[in-house]
């Protein structure tokens, strides 16, 4: 109650030095002068300040509304995981998928949209989940057959050119400095450098070091997916890079590379009758050194 004398007191001018200063130093004075400031300028018959002090002291203050802690612990739990889940969500879309094939593997996937993809020994697709049906487009290193699903166009890039397809059936290579696209079925569009090419059922394009080649199409579909390595006009270096691959195997030539070309095929599950091809064209003769080296020395 000392409270309430002390503003009694300052209402009727009544509080010592030390009071006053004391009760100007309280919380609630601001309210308090703002409430006599007012009423000072009120003209009232007889003023009752007494009666007036009774009815502010007489009103509540709305009680603030509170929220358990234990709750609020859980608003913000709640919030923390949405936010996680969702960046767990945009991550998982947004973020590029890579697949591949290691040496001596093949690899077989399906695009979101159900196209499928056979990747050779020594390839890598890097794709986008995101919005995938609307752009479709991913980046090959290596090589790959694609059966595509009908619907918009369809990219593939290679640092060595481009492939753009509505739904078809088509092999991709693009290997150190050689391209080579096979449509198998539907249109394919080829870009290389300044070049523009459109493919049909049965058709194929290669480049080499930046010259157009010819190139025939023998099968309904790449040999290497039935386990033939197929060559056409290959350097003895890229053929031996082709069968370290498939082999997941490691090859020295002790010999200075040959300007013939290989045309044929070689077997991707037969080391020994492949070391014996390659020896008996090129007059070399194959060492096995180790589980996982050969040697070709000229004889």
């Amino acid at each position: 109650m000392k409270k309430d004398r002390l503003l009694a007191k300052w209402l009727n001018n009544d509080l010592s030095k030390d009071e006053l200063a004391a009760f100007e130093a309280s919380p609630d004075f601001e309210k308090y002068q703002k409430i006599k400031n007012y009423t000072d300028h009120l003209e009232l018959d007889n003023p009752d300040e007494n009666a007036m002090l009774a009815n502010i002291l007489k009103q509540k203050k709305a009680a603030p509304k509170t929220v358990p802690l234990y709750k609020k612990w859980a608003f913000q739990a709640a919030a923390v995981l949405v936010l996680a889940l969702g960046i767990a969500f945009a991550l998982k879309f947004s973020v590029s998928q890579t697949e591949t094939a290691d040496f001596g593997k093949k690899t077989t996937f399906s695009l979101p949209d159900n196209s499928e993809v056979v990747l050779n020994s020594g390839s890598e697709i890097n794709y986008k989940k995101w919005n995938w049906n609307n752009s479709r487009h991913l980046k090959l290193q290596g090589e790959a057959y694609f059966r595509v699903s009908k619907g918009r166009k369809f990219e593939v890039q290679t640092r060595l050119g481009k492939v753009t397809v509505l739904g078809t059936q088509f092999n991709v290579k693009a290997r150190k400095n050689r391209f080579d696209v096979v449509c198998y079925e539907g249109r394919v569009q080829v870009n290389y450098a300044n070049t523009q090419i459109l493919l049909t059922h049965g058709q194929s394009v290669s480049f080499q070091n930046g010259k157009q080649i010819k190139m025939k199409v023998n099968s309904l579909k790449p040999e290497w997916i039935d386990n033939q390595i197929c060559f056409y006009q290959e350097n003895i270096r890229s053929l031996l890079d082709e069968v370290e691959r498939q082999y997941n195997i490691t090859i020295e030539l002790n010999t200075k590379d040959t300007i013939s070309l290989f045309t044929g095929k070689l077997p991707a599950k037969d080391l020994n009758t492949a070391l014996q091809i390659i020896s008996t064209t090129y007059h070399l003769e194959a060492k096995k050194v180790s589980e996982n080296k050969i040697i070709f020395d000229e004889k």
